[in-house]
């Protein structure tokens, strides 16, 4: 099979040829379909684009090297992405940069918000964006995986290595906790 046949395989029949045949050099396709994807949610943590690309590249290398225990219970892609997740909320941990902001402390989140009172249907997407960088990583790791992913509970379960009731209480809270800072920052814009 020469290699533009091969680059319409799925990701799955890429790992199977890769695993199965020794064709290591498949892997380069895999590569180039998801580096730009894993870079960007690297950005969306470190706001470092050279430091994103380094990320991208090493989880890339190290995603690689686990292939043979990719089994396939999920997408690659969703594999791949969990794998990002980990990373760098790992180094952050690391660099003492999980925190929440000092608002947190000034400013208890209420224990009961009810979103489904309030109107997010005019909610802008750049103020979005702003409240996502306020929110702790790990939460914005957690909407991204279930909303921007579209990952099953299960999957971001086994991913965070937590129970599919943990994942689906924290993701509660963590969608409490934008609707209160979008409202809180931006009221009713």
């Amino acid at each position: 099979m020469n290699k533009l046949k091969l680059s319409y395989l799925s990701d799955e029949l890429l790992i199977e040829k890769i695993i199965s045949e020794g064709k290591n050099e498949l892997y380069g396709i895999l590569f180039g379909r998801y580096f730009n994807k894993v870079k960007d949610k690297c950005y969306s943590f470190l706001k470092d684009k050279q430091k994103s690309e380094e990320f991208a590249n090493d989880i890339l290398s190290k995603a690689f090297e686990k292939l043979g225990s990719f089994q396939g219970k999920s997408s690659f892609s969703s594999w791949l992405y969990s794998i990002t997740y980990n990373t760098v909320i790992d180094y952050l941990r690391k660099k003492k940069q999980l925190h929440y902001p000092n608002w947190n402390q000034e400013n208890e989140l209420p224990e009961i918000i009810d979103e489904s009172s309030t109107d997010l249907t005019e909610i802008s997407y750049e103020n979005l964006l702003v409240v996502f960088d306020k929110i702790h990583p790990e939460e914005k790791a957690l909407l991204m995986m279930k909303y921007q992913d579209a990952l099953p509970i299960k999957e971001i379960a086994v991913s965070l290595s937590t129970s599919e009731d943990a994942v689906k209480m924290r993701l509660k809270r963590a969608r409490a906790r934008v609707v209160y800072l979008y409202f809180k920052m931006f009221g009713n814009d």
